[in-house]
């Protein structure tokens, strides 16, 4: 068998239906597409997800709430209050939060947030910190550390 011995089975193949080549060829005049308008036009109508002008689905549907954003940094998180159970002078990171049990996984980089009260002073290397956190930290004589 050779490449041009490769051919459809009989009666598989249709011609093409030929559009507007005059009234005796069946499809002359209008050619089967009606009078006038948009969809009558040569060429194709319009593009798949076209509505006409309307803002299309498929841009309308991101406005919406709920849908998530895309490549989200995801945070283990920590209160400035869970520190103060700590002694004084410590070196707080990831890794030995996890140690002392008071972060059991560990979901990213560490964040360290506002809440609650510190008096003890402690050096905090964390990912990034919030405004509240960072002061907080600082005002009971610690310091903050940005680590990447």
């Amino acid at each position: 068998m050779r490449l041009q011995d490769a051919l459809p089975q009989d009666g598989s193949r249709r011609r093409k239906r030929r559009i507007g080549r005059g009234i005796s060829a069946g499809q002359g005049a209008s050619g089967g597409f009606g009078m006038r308008g948009q969809k009558s036009r040569s060429g194709r109508s319009t593009r798949p997800g076209f509505e006409g002008g309307q803002m299309p689905l498929y841009r309308r549907v991101p406005k919406l709430k709920h849908f998530p954003q895309v490549n989200r940094q995801e945070y283990t998180i920590i209160n400035v209050g869970k520190l103060a159970s700590l002694p004084p002078n410590t070196e707080v990171s990831l890794e030995s939060l996890m140690e002392v049990g008071l972060i059991t996984t560990n979901d990213g980089p560490l964040k360290i947030l506002g809440h609650g009260e510190l008096t003890c002073p402690v050096k905090v290397q964390a990912a990034c910190f919030t405004e509240s956190a960072r002061s907080k930290i600082e005002a009971a004589g610690g310091s903050c550390e940005v680590v990447t």
